[in-house]
């Protein structure tokens, strides 16, 4: 369910960075902002566990960093 989440958050932040390149900055700090402080929150179990609670949200943040920019980029590329 929360991979689900992850991949329609990823989708609507790469329209909007297409569509509204300037305007999506923000919700894609908002979003990232969160998922950092679940991967500070994972962190904080102790060795091993601690890396694979956190693991899931650090490579979501990266996921939905990824998402924006593809689509300020593809954005870029257009001829219009």
């Amino acid at each position: 369910m929360v991979i689900v989440g992850v991949i329609a958050l990823c989708l609507v932040l790469a329209v909007l960075a297409f569509l509204l390149p300037r305007l999506s900055r923000h919700p894609q700090n908002g979003a990232q902002r969160s998922l950092a402080a679940g991967s500070r929150a994972g962190s904080k179990a102790p060795g091993f566990l601690g890396r694979l609670l956190s693991k899931p949200f650090r490579s979501s943040s990266r996921a939905v960093g990824r998402s924006g920019s593809a689509g300020r980029r593809a954005r870029r590329h257009m001829p219009f």
